[in-house]
């Protein structure tokens, strides 16, 4: 079967899926392919362009359930929630993505197209959706690389100084609830940017 892009980035992904971003070479995906290394260069220039393209090919896989008629703060809780999907559906790509890629989501990305739609139908002004999806943006994905690098679970197993480190039987307390931890973040998400729309309102209403 001849080589085309679509299938050396499925093969790279399922690589990366089983051993990470780092372990992924061209001779292994190759051997992979059962192609001659020299030929993947045909397709792609190198290990860069390669996992750029891999990252398009998981993010296309993005869906996401179209609640118009559902009030803002479900729909951006859902969108969140489906992204969050997708992002443990492959944890290696996406957590390299998120360090490695700072354009890792376009404009053109149906995540940003319903995140966009979501914030107008919220009320966010036009000039300010920009900004707003930056901060949405760095805060899903902020938590979702915590998530997937380890770190939410080291950062809650941290316990105050004057908190003793084990209950009475001795034992560690348990790892973070990771579910509860992501509605807790959308939660405060939501309800900062309805604070921040309801002083934006009244601040209109005092102007008049």
């Amino acid at each position: 079967m001849p080589l085309t892009e679509a299938g050396i980035y499925a093969a790279a992904l399922r690589l990366i899926d089983a051993d990470g971003v780092e372990a992924l070479t061209m001779r292994k995906l190759a051997t992979a392919l059962d192609a001659n290394p020299m030929s993947l260069y045909h397709h792609v220039p190198n290990k860069e362009a390669l996992l750029r393209g891999v990252a398009r090919m998981a993010g296309a896989q993005f869906r996401t359930v179209a609640l118009e008629d559902a009030p803002w703060q479900e729909r951006i809780r859902l969108l969140a929630t489906d992204f969050r999907t997708l992002a443990h559906r492959h944890p290696r790509l996406i957590a390299y993505s998120f360090s490695h890629q700072p354009d890792f989501i376009q404009h053109e990305d149906p995540f940003l197209v319903a995140l966009t739609a979501i914030l107008g139908a919220a009320g966010v002004p036009l000039p300010e959706i920009p900004e707003t999806i930056a901060l949405v943006c760095s805060v899903v994905t902020g938590v979702l690389t915590a998530e997937l690098n380890g770190a939410l679970h080291q950062w809650a197993s941290i316990e105050p100084p004057a908190v003793p480190t084990a209950d009475d039987s001795g034992s560690e307390r348990p790892g973070p609830d990771e579910d509860r931890v992501f509605r807790l973040v959308l939660d405060t998400l939501v309800t900062g940017l309805e604070s921040r729309l309801t002083a934006d309102r009244d601040g209109q209403a005092g102007r008049r």
